[in-house]
């Protein structure tokens, strides 16, 4: 080895465009930044959210309503499912159906807190824990014998 063969390790350099740097190069004179307009100026940026000037997105788009942050979210139960329940055999007569037991049974969705609607036929006493009833739920479970206990979440 010799000063002959000295050349850099692998890897250590780079094989970048030096733009701006004289016409011998090949990219001075616009530094390959194309003729006029505002990208070839320095400082020159545009947002990626711009349009152009057109009526950006964001504002053609109607805007209404209110969702608000703070809404507590039931999963809805009508009270003939649950007497669908007892028909098929998934639930006894006379048994507490709590929270726990709906979500053991696959009923129900994401957000764990249950309200029991008054929809469909009910004629099964059911001790039924939930979160929320409505008040024809409420009179329907207690005409049949049951019980309708609220719990907290």
């Amino acid at each position: 080895m010799d000063l002959s063969n000295l050349k850099p390790a692998k890897g250590s350099t780079k094989n970048r465009k030096r733009v701006g740097r004289g016409e011998g190069s090949g990219h001075g004179d616009t530094a390959t930044r194309g003729h006029k307009g505002q990208k070839s100026r320095s400082g020159g940026k545009i947002p990626t959210w711009f349009e152009g000037g057109q009526m950006p997105l964001q504002r053609r788009v109607p805007k209404f309503g209110f969702k608000n942050r703070n809404r507590v979210a039931y999963d809805p139960i009508n009270i003939g499912r649950l007497a669908a329940l007892v028909e098929e055999g998934r639930l006894e007569a006379g048994a507490t159906v709590s929270p726990e037991t709906l979500r053991a049974l696959g009923i129900g969705g994401k957000n764990g807190r249950y309200k029991i609607l008054g929809g469909g036929d009910f004629d099964v006493k059911l001790d039924v824990h939930a979160h929320a009833f409505s008040a024809t739920a409420k009179e329907k479970i207690e005409a049949a014998g049951g019980s309708a206990t609220v719990v907290e979440a």
